[in-house]
């Protein structure tokens, strides 16, 4: 039995050919044939089984045949926001990693701090399509463009809010068993917002905690930027995850 193809197209319900680079991959390298089975992800929940059309040199035409809608794996908006460090590759790894475990939405921080500055997410967001795919999710989590933490902390976020920090004179809780208590529908988003290698300024974490934002722990260990942030999207996951 073939495994099943999965290719995303956005507006895979309101139209009838691949993207380019998905119809690339598609006839270059799985050289799929006309009458040939694939399944279509939107990214907004649903998936489609499509039978192909036509298989030109450029060009990959299908029929949806069936669109089947999927169920949520965990409950509420979870977002991390951290920011990015210098070698861009570990941001990668990073977003890699917490799309194939399960996030909603990626947030990118200019703190006092910070090591970098600018940030572009075209790279980050075929990054997230590939992770998407190759995980099966149904839902393709945003990404942000970099905001300042003023910005950032002072915007209307639901749910949830915490700031993970290394400050001993500033009492924190413990991430995890801070999301172990119950919650409602009303307060199941998650916020959390992770420093860069020298952390966040302290002014910087009580500027966040007059905001509504929770200081908390993420262990006894310091953590690499990437790190932290990739342990806080598990932790939050395993809270809300729909068993």
């Amino acid at each position: 039995m073939k495994e099943a193809r999965f290719f995303f197209v956005p507006d895979a319900g309101t139209t009838n050919e691949l993207p380019d680079e998905e119809a690339m991959h598609a006839l270059r390298v799985l050289r799929l044939k006309s009458g040939d089975e694939m399944f279509l992800m939107d990214g907004n929940g649903c998936f489609y089984r499509a039978v192909v059309t036509l298989a030109a040199t450029k060009r990959c035409l299908y029929e949806v045949v069936e669109c089947i809608p999927q169920n949520p794996v965990w409950n509420g908006h979870v977002c991390i926001a951290v920011a990015p460090t210098k070698m861009m590759d570990r941001v990668e790894w990073f977003v890699e990693k917490a799309t194939e475990i399960g996030i909603d939405e990626f947030g990118f921080l200019n703190c006092q701090f910070s090591e970098r500055r600018m940030l572009r997410t075209v790279r980050l967001e075929k990054i997230v399509v590939s992770a998407v795919k190759q995980s099966r999710k149904a839902w393709k989590p945003i990404v942000n463009q970099m905001m300042s933490f003023k910005s950032f902390v002072t915007q209307p976020l639901k749910g949830k809010k915490y700031i993970a920090h290394c400050y001993e004179e500033i009492v924190s809780k413990d991430l995890f068993n801070e999301l172990q208590q119950p919650v409602g529908n009303d307060d199941a988003d998650v916020t959390v917002m992770i420093g860069p290698e020298g952390d966040f300024s302290i002014d910087e974490v009580k500027l966040a905690m007059e905001h509504g934002f929770v200081p908390v722990s993420l262990g006894p260990c310091r953590l690499r930027t990437e790190t932290a942030a990739l342990s806080a999207a598990m932790m939050v996951h395993l809270s809300r995850r729909i068993i």
